[in-house]
């Protein structure tokens, strides 16, 4: 069995964010207008913030702007040039619909999960 070389070196999350196809993310984000009326926090920022949201386990938006803040120099190669405030992601977080976000993960889904379609899950015991 090879080791595949594709992701190495590069932290999970980059791995993630490598799968997000940006041509299908400016497809979603032209069809629902998503970048429209925001100046500085556009839709690939806030994906990217609310996933750090997840994988860092954070609970308040004030632990993700600290986490964000620490982790500042390490996210630049992401595309995050600056780190959003508080306020600005409280406020993308009401106006901006949660309709782009599920139409992001469907097509991640759908890309990722097509090799895996018809094969049996493995319930993980042993037999």
């Amino acid at each position: 069995m090879s080791k595949n070389t594709y992701f190495y070196g590069q932290p999970i999350f980059s791995q993630l964010l490598s799968l997000i196809d940006k041509s299908v993310l400016n497809q979603i984000i032209s069809k629902y207008q998503s970048d429209r009326y925001y100046k500085k926090l556009n839709t690939w920022h806030h994906l990217v913030s609310m996933l750090y949201c997840c994988f860092s386990g954070a609970s308040a938006l004030r632990e993700l702007t600290t986490g964000l803040l620490a982790c500042q120099n390490k996210l630049i190669h992401l595309g995050i040039q600056f780190i959003p405030r508080r306020s600005t992601l409280s406020d993308s977080n009401k106006k901006r619909s949660s309709i782009v976000f599920a139409d992001i993960y469907m097509k991640l889904f759908k890309k990722v999960s097509a090799p895996f379609a018809g094969q049996p899950l493995e319930n993980g015991s042993s037999q």
